[in-house]
C-alpha cells in the first residue's frame, strides 16, 4: 500500500498518475481540497481512498491506522471480485508531498504546523511502519544561491522566505538525528506541467504567461534589478512535471537515499521560455518588460540552477525533455485541448 500526501496537489496527483501507470492503485491519497478545484486533478486516478488531512492527522495522533485501515477493507466485503486479496494491508511507501507551497506565507505558525511538525508525524509512522519515507523539501532552501545548489550544505543555507526555511528545519532535523541516509528527500526546482491550475499566483509562468498572450497577446516580464543581467535573461531550472514524476520514481526504485535535487541542472532564462510559448503558439514574440515590486526585488532570485552531481553518480541515465519541447507538450496537448488535467 501507498500513501500519498498533498495527493490532490500539482506533484502530487501527476505522481498518483505515474504509479496508476505502473500498475500501482492501492493508494491512499490524503489532502485538503476545500473550496479550491483540486478534485479535478484526481479525475481518472485510482486509489483505494481519500482522507482528509486533518482527518489523518488524527488518525496517526491516536494511534489508530490499523482501525482506519481495517474500516477501508469492510467497505469491499461483499465484493464478489475479493479486493481484500488484491490490497497489501503493509505500508510500503509514504510520498509526503503535502505542505503550504506558498512562498509568501507571512504566518510562520501556519508554515511550521504543515511543513514542518506534519512533517515530524509522517516520518514517524513510516519508521513505525518500517515504510520507505520520500518527502518534498524544497530548492527555496537554497537561498539565493551563497552557497551553490548542493544538497550537502543543508546546515549552511540561508533561505529568503518563512517557506524555504520550514522546509530547511525539516531536512536539519533528519540530518541532527542520523535519519537523512534512511529517507529520500526531494528538492524540487522550477517544476510545470498540467495540473497546476489551482496553485493561482503560485502557478508557473508558463502557465501565466499562456494566460496573458490569450488576454493580452504579450507577456509580461519583469525587468532585472542587477547589472549583471539583462532584462528578461535572469535564469532558472524550470523541470516538466512528467520529468519530474519520472525522475522521482527512478530514484525510489534505485533504493537510494538522502537528499537529491530535481531539476534539469541547465538554466534557462525567462525570455527563453517566453519566446518558447510564442513559438509554440506559432505567434510573433511580444515581451514587455516591467519593474520589479520593491518586496519580491530585495528577494529575487536572478539565478538556480540544480547540481546533479547526485543522481548523475547514481547512473540513471535519465533523459530530460528540452524546455522547447516540454512547453510544446503542455500547451499543445493539455492548455489547448478540451482535456487540460494529466
Amino acid at each position: 500500500m501507498i500513501i500519498v500526501t498533498g495527493g490532490a496537489g500539482f506533484i502530487g496527483s501527476c505522481f498518483i498518475n505515474k504509479l496508476n501507470s505502473l500498475g500501482y492503485t492501492d493508494i491512499i491519497v490524503v489532502d485538503n481540497i476545500g473550496n479550491t478545484n483540486k478534485w479535478k486533478n484526481l479525475l481518472n486516478k485510482s486509489f483505494l481512498d481519500f482522507v482528509d488531512k486533518k482527518k489523518f492527522k488524527e488518525i496517526l495522533e491516536e494511534n489508530k491506522f490499523h482501525k482506519y485501515f481495517v474500516d477501508v477493507l469492510s467497505k469491499f466485503k461483499n465484493n464478489s471480485s475479493n479486493i481484500e486479496s488484491k490490497i497489501n494491508p503493509k505500508v510500503e511507501y509514504i510520498f509526503h508531498f503535502g505542505a503550504c507551497s506558498s512562498t509568501t506565507e507571512s504566518d510562520f505558525n501556519y508554515l511550521l504546523e504543515n511543513n514542518y511538525e506534519y512533517s515530524k508525524l509522517m516520518y514517524h509512522f513510516a519508521l513505525e511502519n518500517n515504510a520507505k519515507f520520500i518527502y518534498a523539501s524544497s530548492a527555496a532552501t537554497y537561498g539565493l544561491g551563497e552557497s551553490g545548489y548542493s544538497e550537502s550544505q543543508n546546515l549552511k543555507l540561508r533561505p529568503l522566505n518563512g517557506y524555504g526555511y520550514s522546509k530547511q528545519i525539516f531536512d536539519i532535523w533528519l540530518k541532527n538525528y542520523g535519519q537523512l541516509d534512511n529517507v529520500i528527500g526531494l528538492k524540487f526546482f522550477n517544476v510545470f506541467g498540467p495540473n497546476e491550475y489551482h496553485k493561482a499566483n503560485m502557478s508557473s509562468m508558463i502557465y501565466k504567461s499562456y494566460l496573458q498572450i490569450k488576454e493580452h497577446n504579450f507577456i509580461n516580464l519583469f525587468k532585472s534589478n542587477t547589472d549583471e543581467y539583462k532584462d528578461g535573461e535572469q535564469l532558472r531550472d524550470f523541470i516538466y512535471i512528467k520529468d519530474t514524476a519520472d525522475l522521482v520514481w527512478d530514484i525510489v526504485k534505485n533504493n537510494e537515499f538522502g537528499i537529491f535535487n530535481i531539476g534539469t541542472g541547465k538554466a534557462r532564462s525567462w525570455n527563453d521560455l517566453a519566446k518558447s510559448v510564442f513559438n509554440t503558439l506559432d505567434l510573433d514574440v511580444d515581451i514587455r518588460y516591467i519593474d520589479m515590486p520593491d518586496n519580491i526585488a530585495k528577494q529575487y532570485q536572478n539565478y538556480t540552477e540544480a547540481d546533479l552531481n547526485k543522481i548523475n553518480n547514481l547512473e540513471l541515465n535519465f533523459k530530460f525533455r528540452t524546455l522547447e519541447d516540454s512547453i510544446n507538450d503542455y500547451i499543445t496537448n493539455y492548455l489547448q485541448s478540451d482535456w487540460q488535467y494529466l
